[in-house]
């Protein structure tokens, strides 16, 4: 499932994935991404994967798909929260192949997660 996360800064959006995700599960994802984009004419965007990638199902990775390329020209920031060495490695190279900054944080580094997300901060690697 996928939950918002609320009480974050007017300029991004945040969610929490745990056990199964589904296609149905980006619903909200989808109409909250472009509730944003069409507000601040950008994307930045945290994930808090509570849960593996093998948690996704076919669909959920299709929707997950076409978030990004529905929202390519607008991605500025994506932080993706996991302790996963697999979700970083992947993270890094999709970084490489799409715009914006993506970068993965530590589960228990959300607050810096959530301040560069919203543009607070820069992290210079």
């Amino acid at each position: 499932m996928i939950e918002q996360i609320h009480n974050l800064p007017q300029n991004m959006v945040g969610f929490r994935s745990s056990g199964e995700v589904t296609q149905d599960d980006f619903k909200l994802v989808n109409k909250k991404v472009s509730d944003l984009v069409e507000t601040t004419g950008k994307l930045n965007y945290l994930l808090f994967l509570d849960n593996s990638p093998a948690d996704f199902t076919f669909g959920a990775w299709i929707q997950d798909a076409l978030l990004g390329i529905k929202n390519i020209t607008k991605w500025n920031r994506a932080a993706i929260i996991s302790d996963s060495e697999t979700v970083d490695k992947f993270t890094s190279f999709f970084s490489k192949i799409m715009p914006g900054e993506f970068k993965v944080f530590r589960k228990d580094d959300m607050a810096r997660a959530v301040d560069w997300t919203s543009e607070k901060i820069d992290i210079k690697e």
